[in-house]
């Protein structure tokens, strides 16, 4: 369908959580196809719904040539032990700081046919998962950083020239 624009830290959609999605009609499928074209940009590993101003919860994801989307994600399990990792955000382009994730996540979702899936990854993926699921429950990344970290993360982002003033 369409590759939709990225919505910028500082967008109020960004910072509030998503609402489930109960209609599975045209009006969804329809969103699930602009997620998986705008994921599917080179160098995008996922894209969160609210990331393209509608605030429902889905995405999308694209790592290693995997291209999915989950529905109503829930019931995240996270394994191993947390590390800290070189992460980024389309919404905070620009900027990327060591963020806490677990290596391995599971996470279960619904599909536009209504069957439950439940997806599981590592590496990239899992980032990708524990990421995106962050966006419907109206988290960054920065969020996640520690307090010294978000504090140099928020100064680069006040020098860019896509913030908001």
């Amino acid at each position: 369908m369409t590759v939709r624009e990225i919505r910028l830290f500082g967008d109020p959609v960004l910072k509030s959580p998503c609402d489930p999605i109960n209609d599975f009609g045209p009006k969804t499928q329809a969103l699930i196809e602009d997620l998986i074209d705008t994921t599917k940009v080179p160098g995008r590993a996922g894209v969160a719904a609210n990331q393209i101003g509608i605030s429902l919860r889905a995405f999308s994801y694209n790592v290693a040539g995997k291209v999915g989307y989950l529905i109503n994600p829930k019931n995240l399990v996270l394994k191993g032990e947390p590390f800290l990792v070189e992460e980024g955000c389309l919404s905070v382009p620009g900027n990327w700081h060591l963020t806490t994730r677990y290596p391995e996540a599971e996470l279960t979702g619904t599909q536009l046919d209504g069957t439950e899936v439940t997806i599981t990854g590592s590496g990239l993926l899992a980032q990708a998962l524990q990421h995106e699921l962050d966006h419907l429950d109206g988290l960054l990344y920065l969020d996640r950083l520690t307090q010294e970290e978000r504090k140099e993360a928020m100064k680069i982002v006040r020098k860019s020239d896509w913030f908001m003033n």
